[in-house]
């Protein structure tokens, strides 16, 4: 079992890293400030140099403009790109486009892969996914209000969505409905592009988190589709299989979320040491000679170190055995990387003091969006539910064998 970098992939990945350092970090500070929509000319100007370097898309399909990186490949690239807030949008392979992008080449007709597809690809428009409801349990995606009936060759859809990542600006959002109540639970809802300006949609609000509301792809909207009109040829593969389609997603998207969060973590750590090592609590006496200082830098580089072998396993796992039979490992990172991030990034806004507060460094936006990883997708006690319950029936399948 080898977990090193593949040799195809590390030149991939020094050139990104020195893109990230040289082209993006520099200006975090002008972009927190400024917030998405005025930073977005510089955000243009960076995409274009990157489809120039020829890494736009890493994610993407080499028929639909992409790098066509593979799975394993990209997740590695994701950890370079964790490092700076920005930098998977500079790369178009930012959520929840990347997703977007991925079921739509696997499930979506040529039709839709020409209208919606290639144009998502090149970076010309963005897109959202609609599934998250405020009156429904996220953790059961089984369950939900919004219904999609048929009226001849059109489905009409009426439902109230929340935490619709990225809504605010997109050209059209995939929206997860009920199109068969009285089916089997799992194969109740469908998969449905619906195009934004379809009378019947109405962006709610940006939903303000822990203070911000964000705007354009940097946001998370509330909202509502009274009465929406699309053609039946919007679903996206079989009537009834958008569970399906979603966990397809979900099972690789776990593993990119999981490297995206890896970077942000090495980011902190680097942000931590740097204040460790410069900050003076008297003269001659750093931060840095204090032992709880020293405990969190040990501790986090562990943290660290075992959170991506974890995640190379479960990827490889998924490479060699497949996502079904991997779901303990994916279920197992999701909850164990998501709490190594929320520690290293409190260490590091506990080493920066005052600082940390302010948006002076990237460490308080990273508190501030990313306390979220042990909530979306599945929450933490959900996962860790369903590894237990795995487990325990499979030990009780020996003990009875």
């Amino acid at each position: 079992m080898d977990f090193s970098v593949p040799e195809s992939v590390r030149e991939h990945r020094s050139k990104i890293r020195a893109f990230v350092d040289k082209e993006l970090i520099p200006h975090e500070a002008e972009f927190l400030a400024k917030g998405f929509n005025k930073s977005l000319p510089f955000l243009e100007e960076k995409r274009a140099q990157v489809k120039q370097l020829g890494y736009f898309g890493p994610q993407i399909p080499k028929e639909f403009g992409g790098v066509g990186l593979g799975f394993m490949e990209f997740a590695l690239i994701s950890e370079e790109l964790g490092r700076c807030p920005f930098a998977h949008f500079v790369f178009n392979c930012q959520a929840p486009d990347a997703g977007n992008m991925e079921i739509l080449a696997e499930f979506g007709t040529p039709e839709q892969k020409e209208k919606y597809l290639r144009p998502l690809a090149s970076g010309k428009i963005r897109s959202c996914f609609s599934m998250t409801e405020p009156d429904s349990p996220g953790s059961n995606p089984t369950i939900m209000k919004t219904t999609a009936v048929k009226e001849g060759d059109h489905y009409v859809i009426n439902g109230h969505k929340w935490f619709t990542s990225s809504a605010d600006g997109a050209t059209f959002a995939i929206v997860m409905a009920v199109t068969n109540p009285d089916a089997d639970p799992h194969e109740r809802a469908s998969q449905i592009i619906v195009p934004l300006d379809t009378p019947g949609y109405k962006n709610v609000r940006n939903i303000s988190v822990m203070g911000e509301p964000g705007e354009g792809w940097a946001s998370h909207s509330e909202v509502k589709y009274e009465n929406v009109r699309v053609p039946i040829t919007n679903r996206l593969g079989d009537d009834g299989a958008g569970f399906h389609i979603a966990q397809s997603r979900l099972g690789p998207g776990r593993i990119h979320h999981c490297m995206r969060w890896i970077g942000i973590c090495e980011r902190s750590l680097e942000i931590m040491i740097r204040r460790a090592i410069s900050r003076e609590l008297a003269p001659g006496e750093p931060l840095a000679r204090r032992q709880t200082i020293q405990n969190w830098i040990a501790e986090s580089r562990a943290d660290i170190d075992a959170a991506r072998l974890m995640i190379q396993h479960a990827a490889w796992r998924i490479d060699t055995v497949g996502a079904k039979e991997a779901r303990n490992n994916i279920s197992a990172i999701k909850f164990f990387v998501a709490d190594v991030l929320q520690k290293v990034v409190d260490r590091a806004l506990q080493t920066l003091g005052a600082l940390g507060m302010t948006d002076d460094t990237v460490v308080a936006y990273y508190f501030r969006h990313e306390r979220a990883a042990r909530i979306y997708d599945g929450p933490d006690e959900v996962h860790k539910l369903t590894v237990a319950r795995r487990i325990l029936q499979d030990y009780a399948a020996k003990m009875m064998g």
